[in-house]
């Protein structure tokens, strides 16, 4: 009887803990799709510099690499690390009994964090047209033409260490989050045009502004120094000095275009 009730108690306790585990896991956070405003317009069919897709796809680890990742107790998400290891592989041997090594990797930029993303839809003016209708006695329209490339540029708000690696976390986690089409430098080609129609009426000046927009990326990134230990078969990452790094990043929105429109007895 004693051990009926003994086994009982050892059930409840199990039910209890596993109950704690999952009340204590938190949902991931969700990607979060920003609203686009009116004034912002997609202009990939009718931009005449064709810009290549920024495509970023996380990279997959291969089944040597996803071991020792799991092995290093400091987090590591930089796709070109990830892309090193899965090009390497280390055999295992009845012989590696006494085996004992230390692999020097360098510094790295290990992960980004993100604390804060968001837009800016007027990040660079890039065009203006302009028509005066002050002598005009009827309403005049205009729309959007592009009078000369532009090239947008984005980049880091501070210099680091291996800033392409970090560019490209920063830029996975905004595109991740916005969910927007997000480049570094996007080019809108002279001669791009927009249908859309803007009316000057009689006795006033037309300007019609075109921005480029841009995402203000805002986060963390961690450094640390990576080595790879062998020890007889048994491999894994150990990392040291580890340090993190407050980084910001403009990343201007590809293909897309803010316009503002206004209607003066003034110039401008």
């Amino acid at each position: 009887m004693k051990k009926i009730f003994l086994a009982f108690i050892i059930v409840l306790l199990l039910i209890g803990t596993m109950g704690t585990a999952f009340a204590e896991k938190k949902p991931e956070p969700k990607a979060q799709s920003y609203q686009i405003p009116s004034s912002v317009l997609n202009i990939t069919k009718e931009n005449t510099y064709p810009n290549p897709t920024q495509d970023l796809p996380y990279l997959q680890p291969s089944e040597f690499t996803d071991n020792l990742l799991n092995s290093s107790k400091v987090r590591i998400e930089n796709p070109n690390l990830i892309r090193m290891l899965n090009e390497s592989s280390v055999n295992k041997t009845p012989f590696a009994l006494g085996l004992r090594a230390t692999i020097y990797l360098g510094e790295w930029p290990l992960y980004y964090e993100s604390t804060e993303t968001s837009p800016n839809w007027e990040y660079q003016k890039i065009n203006t047209n302009y028509y005066d209708n002050r002598g005009g006695r009827n309403i005049y329209q205009i729309h959007y033409v592009q009078e000369a490339q532009k090239v947008v540029r984005g980049g880091l708000t501070a210099k680091v260490s291996n800033a392409d690696d970090v560019m490209k976390m920063m830029m996975l986690k905004a595109a991740e989050k916005t969910q927007l089409p997000l480049a570094f430098e996007t080019i809108v080609g002279a001669g791009t045009k927009k249908d859309h129609i803007y009316n000057i009426p009689p006795k006033r000046l037309g300007y019609l502004y075109a921005y480029a927009p841009a995402i203000n990326e805002k986060g963390k990134v961690t450094y640390g120094e990576v080595y790879i230990t062998l020890k007889g078969n048994k491999r894994q990452i150990v990392v040291k000095n580890v340090t993190t790094h407050g980084i910001g990043a403009w990343i201007p929105v590809q293909d897309h275009l803010s316009f503002s429109f206004i209607a003066s007895e003034v110039p401008k």
